[in-house]
């Protein structure tokens, strides 16, 4: 080959004029571009710059920048016996940083094989870990890559709602049941055959998913107060108290019940999907904001099985399973109560999601299909019927029930909700949300509000997501 600039391009020169010719056409000299030619060599192999004193006596020549790790470190180890280029390595640390060796490994490799006499082939390379190759986003970003991407979670009585024909909906990272068709019922036909079952006998919802955390300690009042818009200083032991959480710019962040078990124990509730998002932003104001509040919190939402018996006959049937007494007056609203539900230890609260008498039934999880049984059984002359995610959305919003993040898109406050009456705001110490409550912007008029819709025909209903506009010509979305 031709190797010299000079002679490249006239070899390039002659080449062009000799296939011009072979094509038919008449050549003319031309001048050569002018260049100097000198000989070229193979490159130098230079992994080492070369000194006039012993490389343990000359300045520090570093081959991996990440370790610190000298040509004097890996001549030592090879005059201490090390021999292998496995145990060069750990004898020096070459290559064990971030970079996996990839910034001196092959440097180090030839001093080694100098400093034993042998060909850096025989010297050979070293195993590294992953990732030695960097990873694409597209490998760890995006919800489209196949079902073992983000965990799936299964409630205690999943198992019963498959056998009972359950179409399941995702919710956060659970399945859970949306709605239970008969056969040739579509998603409407079974939603109005649930509801029409709540408000006229019983219901059965599966509400385990809920977020449950434990709060113990001597400062749980103090810390509740805080971190929820309304007061939680008086709530006497065996009840129970909706509660708004907001975020420090004073928007609606999470909502819940949180019973009182005893003076310095509650256990809060949270939306299925903000449970772990709760509980790591109660620990991050403890360990931030109070750290000399003495509270601790404790995940149990997978302990324990939530089965919510809602309707009219709600309490008829449960009291066929369970030693509590359900009365009125012995069992209020908003109260939670213990005792034997089918035979089992259950912690039983009287509250409600959708307007009608209910009570959610809390059993360990490792006895709730056995419960469920009971409950069933009892249930029969009841004409209990399971309903899911859907029949409870409708529900509750024919009661006026909000649902975060659905109702709620993190620009509204607890005003904007019609919710002004959950709002503390006598409370002595600042909780988290009051300061960006009270900006100018959120305590204008003509803020948005929340409302509920009818249709002047119950026959026809709102598809999800629809616009409401004044001129069907005019662009969404309208100002």
């Amino acid at each position: 080959g031709v190797y010299g600039l000079g002679d490249s391009l006239a070899d390039g020169f002659e080449g062009g004029a000799r296939a011009a010719a072979e094509a038919g056409f008449q050549t003319v000299e031309g001048l050569l571009p002018k260049a100097l030619s000198r000989l070229e060599e193979p490159t130098l192999a230079l992994f080492q710059v070369p000194h006039e004193k012993n490389t343990a006596r000359a300045p520090k020549q570093f081959v991996d920048l990440q370790n610190d790790v000298t040509a004097a470190a890996i001549e030592l180890a090879t005059r201490e016996g090390f021999e292998s280029v496995e145990h060069v390595k750990r004898y020096t640390a070459l290559g064990f940083g971030t970079d996996q060796g990839k910034l001196g490994n092959v440097n180090g490799l030839a001093i080694a094989a100098r400093s034993l006499n042998v060909t850096i082939p025989q010297m050979g390379t070293t195993m590294f870990r992953p990732n030695y190759t960097p990873v694409t986003f597209g490998a760890v970003a995006g919800r489209h890559c196949g079902h073992i991407f983000e965990p799936v979670r299964y409630t205690a009585l999943h198992q019963w709602h498959l056998k009972n024909g359950a179409e399941f909906e995702d919710v956060g990272q659970w399945k859970r049941p949306w709605y239970f068709p008969k056969s040739g019922e579509d998603l409407h036909a079974a939603v109005k055959r649930e509801c029409k079952a709540v408000r006229d006998s019983v219901g059965l919802l599966d509400a385990s998913t809920l977020g449950k955390i434990d709060i113990q300690g001597p400062d749980t009042r103090e810390f509740l107060n805080r971190v929820y818009t309304n007061a939680w200083t008086k709530l006497d032991v065996g009840k129970a108290r909706y509660g708004l959480m907001c975020k420090e710019d004073g928007m609606v962040f999470d909502d819940g019940v949180t019973a009182c078990l005893a003076d310095n124990h509650f256990v809060m509730t949270t939306t299925t999907g903000g449970a772990a998002r709760v509980l790591q932003w109660l620990e991050l104001y403890h360990q931030t904001e109070w750290p000399d509040m003495k509270v601790y919190f404790t995940s149990v939402t997978d302990h324990w099985a939530t089965m919510t018996l809602s309707g009219p006959n709600s309490r008829k049937l449960l009291s066929e399973v369970t030693d509590i007494d359900l009365s009125n007056e012995a069992f209020p609203f908003m109260t939670w109560k213990e005792g034997l539900v089918g035979g089992v230890p259950a912690r039983v609260f009287r509250i409600s999601f959708t307007g009608e008498l209910s009570y959610e039934v809390n059993v360990q999880a490792d006895y709730a299909m056995g419960v469920l049984e009971k409950i069933v059984d009892a249930g029969k002359k009841y004409n209990l019927t399971p309903y899911g995610t859907e029949t409870m959305h409708v529900l509750r919003a024919e009661k006026g029930f909000i649902i975060v993040g659905q109702d709620t898109d993190s620009s509204m406050t607890p005003d904007d909700l019609n919710m002004g009456w959950c709002v503390g705001r006598t409370k002595p110490f600042s909780w988290i949300g009051w300061r960006g409550m009270n900006r100018e912007d959120c305590v204008r008029d003509q803020r948005k509000q929340l409302v509920g819709l009818k249709p002047i025909d119950p026959n026809k209903w709102l598809p999800e997501g629809a616009q409401l506009v004044f001129n069907t010509k005019q662009a969404i979305p309208m100002t």
